[in-house]
């Protein structure tokens, strides 16, 4: 018997703050273990960029599964990228932020990158009580066929060659596109969908931005809003295919080619937005913490015009979703429900359409 995979990886994570007396461990675990024979992990939340694998994992897992290595990290809030024997992440250490390229198999380090130092607004020590060490980077590399792409806490791109870690290119959105960053500065990374690299920080008229990835020039580019923290998504709805960027007015969708706007949906926004939207058919999920709660639209589409309708709307308590994404399953989201229950969230299941905890 097989299951669909829907959050491998799970211990593939960098810790969200190093502990102050002990360096973090960056642990691979036999279940969580993509090979060169399996489906490519290239971007923040996978493949798809919604928690799940097409890859298919038995019903019995081991009880314990065998560690295959254990190595020294930095510090950070940002997960791996692995495709192969390489394995790719963003970490905190004395110089800066860091793009470090390590063996698969071995952990040992095959090159790094400097992508400059970071100065945090402060909070990133927040967490359990034995896990208060500091702050780090907040994004996740993303791997654009031999090109990996590192978006830096200050809102500056970088692209290296993914083997040699060669320097491709470099683009400052803040000094190149009139950006302006957010507090605790930027924390969504770099999404790649058919061949293009989609950010958001952008100025006016150039809040989304569409990158080749193997230069980093601009393709398109609209708008005139201000980011959160959280990483766009691309998916299908009504059968077109679309970019949505959870915004500080609320959610943006956008054709992947022109950039102009297909639908809006206003949604309430205080202090930081981390979790990305979820899509479940015509079905949009959306989650803050700090008092905001989750909201359920509907999308539909008559002609050329498109509306999104709010058909859900739900508290803070029960349905909160602070900085993890829940993955949507056969009408149903999985996923940490909660705001700052740091090591005492729990996990839930809730039925869509109408957010009913089961």
């Amino acid at each position: 018997m097989k299951i669909r995979a829907l959050i491998p990886l799970a211990a593939l994570t960098l810790s969200a703050a190093a502990n102050a007396a002990n360096a973090v461990t960056a642990t691979v675990a036999t279940t969580a273990t993509v090979s060169a024979a399996g489906v490519p992990w290239t971007q923040y939340r996978g493949p798809n960029g919604d928690g799940s694998t097409p890859e298919a994992l038995p019903a019995q897992w081991q009880a314990a599964p065998k560690v295959l290595w254990k190595v020294p990290a930095g510090t950070g809030f940002g997960s791996f990228t692995v495709s192969g024997a390489w394995c790719f992440a963003i970490e905190g250490k004395s110089e800066g932020e860091v793009l470090v390229a390590r063996d698969a198999a071995t952990g040992k380090d095959r090159w790094t990158a400097n992508l400059g130092p970071a100065k945090y607004d402060g909070g990133g020590g927040d967490g359990t009580s034995d896990n208060k060490g500091g702050d780090g980077p907040r994004s996740t590399p993303t791997l654009a066929g031999d090109i990996i792409v590192a978006m830096h806490s200050d809102l500056v791109l970088h692209a290296f060659d993914a083997v040699t870690g060669k320097p491709l290119w470099k683009r400052d959105l803040i000094k190149e596109n009139a950006g302006h960053n957010i507090r605790w500065q930027n924390a969504a990374s770099p999404l790649f969908e058919n061949g293009v690299l989609y950010v958001g920080g952008g100025g006016a008229g150039q809040t989304y931005l569409a990158l080749n990835p193997a230069t980093g020039a601009v393709l398109a580019k609209s708008g005139d809003g201000t980011i959160t923290h959280a990483t766009p998504i691309a998916t299908t709805i009504l059968g077109t295919r679309q970019i949505i960027f959870y915004m500080q007015d609320g959610l943006t969708s956008l054709d992947p080619k022109t950039l102009q706007q297909l639908w809006h949906a206003d949604f309430k926004y205080s202090i930081s937005t981390a979790a990305s939207p979820v899509v479940a058919g015509d079905y949009v999920y959306a989650s803050a913490g700090y008092g905001v709660g989750a909201v359920g639209f509907k999308i539909s589409k008559s002609d050329s015009a498109w509306k999104a309708e709010q058909v859900m709307r739900v508290p803070q308590k029960p349905l909160a979703n602070h900085w993890s994404t829940p993955v949507h399953f056969e009408g149903h989201l999985y996923g940490m429900f909660q705001f700052k229950e740091y090591g005492k969230g729990p996990v839930k299941a809730v039925k869509l359409p109408d957010g009913d905890i089961k």
